[in-house]
């Protein structure tokens, strides 16, 4: 289960990450809650979390290319550092009582476009960290651990922090936690170099090509739709979960912590199932149905006002939409070809930057028809896309079946990276 740890410059890369990942949930949740404290308005919560991601989807054309051209090595210890100034801007506005609302959307802001560039270079780096390509999807899955136990522990660290010191305690923190990833970038070897393949064509034909190399393979257009699908539509609750803590189940900012902590708790299960796999065979199968189970278990959410009942739904939440993650991630990193892989990553980077539209949206629909019913909505088309991809499957099938006999082959070479080239050759 922790295979991927073997390797030198993943095992310092997860040490320092496993830091930075509770300092940024913390900051997470200390924004929506100083939001919400100060407008008292559901509509400001999704348009600070439209303003958080959108620049995801913005730039991650652009980000896929910077990825694929240039030392990912390096861009990461840029957006780490910059990402370390955000929080500590944040820290002294709010510990010096000059906050506002716009202070908050710009950084967000600001923020978003540090981790457009970020998330891109952080998926294709960790197969510049594992030597053995047969412990990626190891490598992947515990990733998905880290996010997911910070998940757990950094909303609650934050809900406490937040009703004994307040929010600026929280941005304070973040910012000292990147100094440990850092620390992890600066003291990895890294053999150069650690980017994709240049060809001299500019930067607006890549871009080309990476669109019309996914769009021509089912596999991964199938799976970065469902994924664009799921963060528009069924990642909104997070948004609006202030709403739930404070209205629907009548607590404070304990009771927000607790919320998003079970959610985190079912995330860290949900990942730690995919590091036990040895195989990345039968993902496509496994994808669909973690999506349907987000889905109903948002449905049952949304109906309750029992938290005993919204805890136990949560869990499973978390699970579903952590297993639908990692699976999406690993099947995509083990079929794309190495000069492709930092703008294919950036299709999958650029799917989650639909969620600030779906934040955006959820926070009006949650003004006109209520947190509730906006929940369930987003739930039941959760499903109804889960449907809609097993409707694929077939055509799905016959790549990944490809893929499996392809890994096979080249397994006994010790080099993974020709797989993906073998598929390419349809």
């Amino acid at each position: 289960m922790l295979r991927a740890l073997r390797h030198r410059n993943y095992r310092l890369f997860f040490s320092g990450q496993t830091v930075s990942t509770v300092g940024t949930w913390m900051q997470t949740i200390a924004m929506n809650w100083l939001v919400y404290k100060l407008t008292d308005s559901a509509f400001m919560l999704g348009a600070l979390n439209f303003f958080n991601h959108v620049p995801g989807f913005l730039l991650g054309p652009v980000a896929g290319v910077v990825a694929d051209r240039y030392n990912r090595h390096k861009i990461l210890i840029i957006t780490q550092s910059l990402a370390m100034v955000q929080a500590a801007l944040l820290a002294i506005l709010v510990l010096t009582g000059k906050i506002a609302v716009w202070h908050l959307l710009g950084l967000g802001f600001a923020l978003g476009c540090i981790n457009a560039f970020d998330l891109t270079a952080r998926q294709a780096f960790v197969v510049d960290m594992v030597e053995e390509r047969s412990d990626l999807p190891n490598a992947i899955a515990l990733n998905s651990i880290i996010l997911s136990g910070s998940k757990l522990v950094g909303p609650s660290m934050a809900g406490i922090l937040i009703a004994l010191v307040g929010e600026g305690v929280c941005f304070l923190i973040n910012a000292v936690s990147f100094i440990p990833v850092l620390a992890a970038l600066l003291a990895m070897r890294v053999q150069a170099p650690v980017n994709g393949i240049k060809t001299g064509n500019s930067p607006w034909r890549e871009m080309h090509e990476g669109y019309l190399y996914a769009y021509r393979f089912p596999p991964i257009c199938y799976t970065v739709l469902l994924l664009g699908l799921v963060n528009l539509t069924g990642t909104a609750y997070v948004a609006l979960m202030p709403i739930f803590a404070h209205n629907i189940f009548t607590g404070d900012s304990h009771t927000l912590g607790l919320l998003m902590a079970v959610t985190g708790l079912g995330a860290i299960c949900g990942a730690a199932f995919l590091a036990s796999r040895i195989s990345p065979a039968g993902l496509e199968k496994l994808i669909p149905r973690a999506v349907a189970l987000l889905g109903i278990t948002l449905l049952v959410f949304s109906q309750t006002n029992v938290l005993f009942v919204g805890l136990i739904t949560l869990f499973f939440t978390g699970l579903g939409s952590m297993v639908h993650i990692a699976a999406s991630s690993t099947l995509m990193q083990s079929l794309v070809e190495e000069d492709k892989r930092g703008r294919i990553m950036s299709l999958y980077s650029m799917s989650f930057g639909m969620t600030p539209f779906g934040n955006l949206l959820a926070g009006i629909m949650a003004s006109y028809i209520g947190a509730a019913a906006t929940v369930g909505i987003g739930g039941l088309l959760c499903v109804v896309g889960a449907m809609l991809y097993v409707s694929r499957l077939r055509e799905i099938e016959r790549y990944t079946k490809k893929k499996d006999k392809a890994l096979e082959r080249v397994s006994e070479e010790g080099d993974l990276t020709t797989a993906p080239k073998c598929l390419a050759r349809r």
